[in-house]
């Protein structure tokens, strides 16, 4: 029951990376517009980070691969997407309470990252087999 509930949590870690990883590339000089306007330096740069982040990240935790480092960069990760573009304190009071809540959101999702970083990937995986061998 325990490797089929770490597999199920790593596709639902998934489910929300790489979608995301694809719009970002998809939408590109969007999402270079919207790292911009936060006023972040480089946002070309920071763009393509969070694409191969987003996109790597979500492949490496499908195959169960490399699945604490993986889950350890996306914790780090979405930990400063959080702070940067979820900064509820610092928005508009009719803006404040979507932001939270996104912001909150992240805060659980670091936590099962970082759950899956000190448990690793299950014996479902790729990491289970190269350690195995």
């Amino acid at each position: 029951m325990n490797n089929a509930l770490i597999l199920i949590g790593r596709l639902l870690l998934v489910a929300l990376y790489l979608p995301a990883g694809i719009m970002k590339l998809m939408g590109f000089e969007g999402t270079v517009g919207y790292i911009a306007s936060v006023g972040l330096p480089m946002a070309t740069a920071g763009a393509a980070v969070a694409v191969v982040v987003e996109i790597a990240g979500s492949a490496a935790l499908l195959a169960g691969f490399q699945t604490r480092v993986a889950a350890l960069v996306l914790a780090v990760f979405t930990l400063a997407a959080t702070v940067i573009f979820h900064a509820f304190w610092a928005v508009p009071p009719e803006q404040a309470l979507v932001q939270q809540l996104m912001f909150f959101k992240n805060i659980a999702v670091i936590g099962g990252l970082l759950i899956l970083a000190a448990h690793g990937a299950g014996t479902w995986s790729l990491d289970a087999k190269k350690s195995a061998q």
